[in-house]
């Protein structure tokens, strides 16, 4: 037997099987087995399996395992990401996508949906075991989390009856690790720690994990403030000169690795932290570290969220920085990744002519211009927000995600093609084409009243697939 070999499973849910392994190469080194008990009832701190390790001492295997929560768990090699993390929101899984074992940053002032967005990730997200941490939050919050959870619920194979699905609730892959904003300093500080190495422990199972930090402004304060007592040398705003340094140890225990013992298998560990920048303030030091770590931004503006865009994510200062690494993935859907660079240059170029339109109005643009606006304007209202409380738009699979970013880009494409190319004799306009195309352009907001939860993977490909054509078809006419 070695360190992390697979020895016995417990069913603790419908969603998640817990795998019992041999600890840790520090705590256990392995050796030749010794004795085993057998299948049936046990507590976690009975011995299950004796083992005689290679310095002839024998070692007792129980469920439960002893680690530091400050120490990283030993992995066999760490991966590269190339699995998308889908979370069912158009914005975050086509315009700003992360990886499964990613670090993603959601900053935002109070009321920004930071943890509307976290909520959402546990629903829907394409994660096996979801571990939300609530450090330093208010007592109601978290009592909220608690009792929200267990009436959400998502759709699983029934193993029952294969061919069949059934609602489960998602407190069965579940762990909330709460610490209250009333709670001991110390034990705030050690909060995001604890989320961490459970998440680990999971994710030496074989798991998928995503781990919420809401918010990791707190802890930094909660650091801050341990800091403090210990007379230490205060660097800015107060924070420990370290805080940098611990962002990072922390961020960098993320990641896909391959599994330590048999069988083989990977994992990943997924970190979302929430940050809460006092007034806002995104020049702040905790948001500044996180920042110069993290591969994904997802900055929620203020004034998007008072106008009930949801997901209120600010599409100019946003970023991800794995598009290259899930290009493979995304080669199944033919176009996308010049839809996504497409959709991004046109909200950049949207911004940059609001100014102008605002001054001296919109009819003094041109005629590529005015499209833009247009296409901009179905992007922002109908692709990048979400209506969370309807079927059809409550969750978005990926193929209709792209489907609806292709069909946009496409019409976008079409449309400065045909002005283009039109003759200074018989010069089209914007107007001319609206007229000439307007069941297709109508079409382009009214995509996403395609429900997924009705329609097969395949049926709304071809839906999307159906539509391109006839958007070509159309422009074919007017040219």
């Amino acid at each position: 037997m070695t360190s992390g070999t697979v020895i016995g499973t417990v069913v603790e849910s419908i969603l998640l099987v817990h795998k019992i392994m041999i600890p840790p190469t520090s705590v256990c080194p392995g050796g030749v087995v010794k004795s085993f008990v057998g299948k049936g009832t046990y507590l976690v701190a009975d011995t299950i399996m004796v083992i005689d390790g290679p310095d002839g001492k024998p070692y007792n295997i129980m469920m439960k395992q002893d680690w530091p929560v400050r120490t990283p768990r030993p992995v066999a090699e760490k991966l590269a990401g190339s699995q998308p993390l889908i979370t069912g929101q158009r914005v975050l899984d086509a315009v700003f996508p992360s990886v499964l074992g990613g670090t993603c940053a959601v900053p935002g002032a109070f009321g920004c949906g930071k943890t509307v967005i976290s909520q959402s990730l546990s629903k829907y997200s394409n994660s096996e075991c979801v571990f939300y941490v609530g450090c330093g939050e208010r007592g109601n919050e978290m009592a909220e989390v608690v009792k929200d959870f267990p009436q959400l619920t998502t759709t699983i194979d029934d193993p029952n009856n294969p061919g069949k699905q059934i609602e489960e609730s998602i407190m069965a892959r579940t762990v909330v690790v709460a610490n209250t904003s009333n709670m001991p300093v110390a034990a705030r500080e050690a909060s995001i720690y604890t989320g961490i190495v459970l998440a680990e422990y999971f994710r030496d199972m074989g798991y998928n994990v995503a781990m919420m930090a809401d918010s990791t402004s707190r802890w930094a304060e909660a650091l801050r403030e341990v800091s403090g007592r210990l007379a230490e040398m205060p660097a800015d705003a107060g924070y420990p000169a370290y805080l940098s340094a611990r962002l990072a140890s922390f961020y960098e225990r993320a990641g896909k690795v391959k599994c330590l013992g048999d069988p083989e298998r990977e994992g990943a560990i997924t970190v979302v932290g929430a940050v809460s920048p006092p007034g806002g303030d995104m020049s702040e030091p905790v948001t500044v570290s996180t920042l110069n770590i993290v591969q994904v931004y997802w900055g929620l503006d203020k004034k998007l969220a008072q106008r009930k865009h949801f997901p209120s994510v600010n599409w100019l200062t946003s970023y991800s920085k794995y598009d290259r690494a899930l290009e493979p993935f995304y080669e199944q859907f033919p176009g996308f990744s010049n839809a996504r660079a497409k959709c991004r240059e046109i909200l950049q170029v949207e911004n940059e002519l609001q100014e102008i339109v605002q001054l001296v109005g919109k009819d003094s643009l041109s005629e590529d211009q005015k499209i833009t606006m247009d296409i901009a304007r179905i992007i922002r209202e109908d692709y990048l927000a979400q209506n969370a409380y309807t079927e059809y738009d409550k969750y978005c699979p990926i193929e209709k995600s792209v489907g609806m970013l292709n069909c946009i880009v496409r019409f976008y494409e079409q449309s400065l093609k045909a002005v283009e190319n039109s003759s200074d004799d018989a010069k089209l306009t914007w107007n001319a084409i609206r007229e000439q195309t307007q069941t297709q352009f109508d079409n382009l907001a009214e995509m996403k009243f395609l429900d997924p939860s009705t329609e097969s993977t395949e049926a709304i490909l071809a839906y999307f697939q159906n539509f391109e054509e006839e958007i070509m078809t159309k422009f074919a006419d007017v040219c």
